[in-house]
């Protein structure tokens, strides 16, 4: 049967379709998240945007989402589908190392987030009952937006992740506590909530032992048949199975989907599933993020906007400072605090689910429930904002906080500078401590300095454009400077400052190509190194003897590919010497020759 452009569920298809291919190609050309994209895109397209005026324009409507709700279930499934992937990447014994941050911090965030806000709501008037629950429900941070900004295995990434763990354990728990708080409540209340504990407990458990058992057989099967239609079939089904085991459990589907993830990881196929299934979830996500977008009311925030805007600066400043005191408490360095306390201080999706259950359970009433949830959707639609603001902020606290290097550290000015210390930078200082030459690297990254550091590297942290820095480095008694950085239009600026300021100092600066190596001998570098030349001359090389041509003619063409390119960077420099552009040759294949 032929479906007509009438048909809802068609017509809202397009719009999501539409903006997915739109939004994220666009905002990508202008390196902003898509999540602020779909966000915007779900104002727009919302029953409160573009859709209010569809009764005075119809065609208006194929631009639209008819029916919000019925795309809600692919936004949660969106979420599932997240922590899914989340569990992909980890494994129990990383979990087990988290366990303190996951029950100490993590719990201590959310109840103390919790308490201080409920305390705030009623000394402005709001009952304790009401004031209760709406701390619990503001005090939940965003799993499907804080993760996919900064992942899970860097500093800010596993702070966040652990709390964000945590409050996703404790929602289901959250929602009964609330019914145990109604005004027509019993006692019967607690009681459900400690069977729900113990039928989620043995849940958990009766998950991990089957999933032991049966997953490596079913992946196993399905990878003998080479389907990937099957595969990816046996992936989608397990997140489902256990999603529904631990709602049926009292627990939420979320937590049944992270650890189908982690029981998944355990497996050889691990990676293969996380490939079938990322398309679904970043499609699924932005679904959800149009939600999001579809719930912001712009002529009820224009109307409303000083109590809104105090309300979401009141409860992110309150939560990014509680976070912010408790990492510190935990000995996390104060600029990734900083970064994880603005980063978990907006509400959270659930929060939305949270705020129903307490209106439900009358703690509070329907047009306090309206004003949270308006100022919910706000807080999701900046905190992309937020993460980029607590990034300045962190780099800048780093700064402050992080000793200054001193030349005198580095005695008698005989060593080597090396800006930057990424692939190229390390090997750099390898290769000068292989042969005894002192030298020292400057960073800008705090979390590669701290790797650097831990490891043995004589390394300090420094933004190589600050002038202050130069200064301090004394490179005027240096031996030789190193720039490795993959910034070519700040290599060729520092090349040309430095040479102006040290005539006589040698400077070895790595290149993209021969074209930025020609810049850089115009701003003076004694030498510069282009990373793609010789590998694409080594690689050609391999091509050329795998097809079976003689060694010797392979190895003259490649002598003769580089002089050329040699001669360009030398013309294009206006050198007056050939730039130092060679490869030593093994023995044998000089004797090929």
């Amino acid at each position: 049967m032929a479906i007509g452009l009438d048909n809802e569920g068609f017509s809202d298809a397009l719009v999501i379709l539409g903006a997915a291919g739109l939004v994220i190609p666009a905002f990508a050309r202008f390196r902003i998240s898509p999540v602020i994209g779909f966000i915007l895109v779900g104002a727009l397209v919302g029953p409160a945007g573009l859709g209010s005026l569809v009764p005075d324009a119809s065609w208006l409507y194929y631009l639209t989402i008819s029916d919000p709700e019925s795309i809600a279930p692919f936004a949660e499934f969106g979420i599932v589908l997240l922590l899914f992937s989340i569990g992909l990447e980890l494994s129990f014994r990383r979990l087990w190392t988290l366990r303190k941050l996951v029950f100490g911090t993590g719990a201590a965030e959310l109840l103390g987030s919790a308490l201080l806000i409920a305390i705030g709501l009623h000394w402005i008037g709001q009952d304790w009952g009401g004031s209760a629950g709406l701390g619990l429900a503001l005090a939940l941070s965003s799993t499907a937006l804080v993760l996919p900004l900064v992942g899970t295995t860097g500093p800010v990434g596993r702070g966040a992740f652990a709390m964000l763990l945590f409050e996703d354990l404790a929602l289901v728990p959250i929602i009964f506590a609330l019914g145990a708080m109604a005004p027509t409540a019993s006692d019967a209340g607690w009681v459900g909530l400690a069977g729900t504990a113990l039928r989620g407990g043995l849940t958990v458990v009766a998950m991990y032992i089957g999933g032991r058992l049966v997953l490596p057989r079913l992946f196993a099967q399905a990878a003998r048949t080479k389907s990937p239609e099957l595969f990816l079939a046996a992936s989608l089904l397990v997140v489902i199975v256990a999603s529904v085991a631990t709602t049926a459990a009292g627990l939420s589907p979320i937590v049944g989907a992270l650890l189908a993830g982690l029981l998944i990881a355990e497996t050889e196929y691990h990676t293969e599933v996380e490939v079938m299934t990322a398309p679904f979830k970043g499609l699924a996500l932005g679904v959800f993020l149009i939600t999001v977008g579809m719930s912001l009311d712009l002529k009820q925030i224009l109307a409303n906007w000083p109590g809104l805007l105090t309300a979401v600066v009141g409860i992110v400043a309150l939560k990014a400072v509680v976070t912010y005191l408790l990492l510190r408490v935990s000995q996390v360095r104060p600029g990734v605090a900083a970064e994880t306390g603005l980063l978990m201080g907006s509400p959270s999706e659930t929060t939305l689910i949270v705020l129903a259950t307490a209106a439900q359970a009358q703690l509070i009433l329907p047009s306090t429930a309206a004003f949270w949830q308006t100022v919910t959707a706000i807080g999701l639609t900046i905190t992309p904002l937020l993460a980029k603001l607590g990034s300045a902020i962190s780099r800048k606290i780093e700064r402050q906080t992080t000793r200054p290097p001193d030349a005198l550290d580095h005695a008698d000015g005989t060593r080597a500078v090396v800006f930057g210390f990424g692939r190229v930078g390390r090997l750099v200082a390898d290769m000068l401590a292989r042969h005894d030459q002192p030298y020292v690297a400057v960073e800008a990254d705090i979390d590669a300095v701290t790797r650097a550091r831990a490891a043995g590297y004589p390394i300090v942290f420094g933004d190589v454009s600050r002038a202050e820095l130069i200064d301090r480095l004394d490179l005027a008694s240096a031996r030789a400077l190193i720039l490795t950085m993959d910034e070519p239009v700040l290599t060729v600026r520092l090349a040309k400052k430095l040479r102006a300021t040290f005539p006589d100092l040698p400077i070895i600066a790595r290149a993209r190509d021969t074209v930025h190596a020609a810049e850089l001998y115009k701003a003076g570098v004694t030498d510069a190194v282009p990373e793609t030349l010789e590998s694409s001359l080594q690689l050609s090389e391999a091509v050329l003897v795998d097809l079976g041509v003689a060694m010797g003619p392979v190895i003259a063409s490649i002598h003769d590919k580089r002089d050329e390119l040699r001669q360009t960077i030398r013309r294009e420099a206006m050198l007056e010497r050939e730039p130092r552009i060679r490869r030593v040759r093994r023995k044998d294949e000089i004797e090929a020759m």
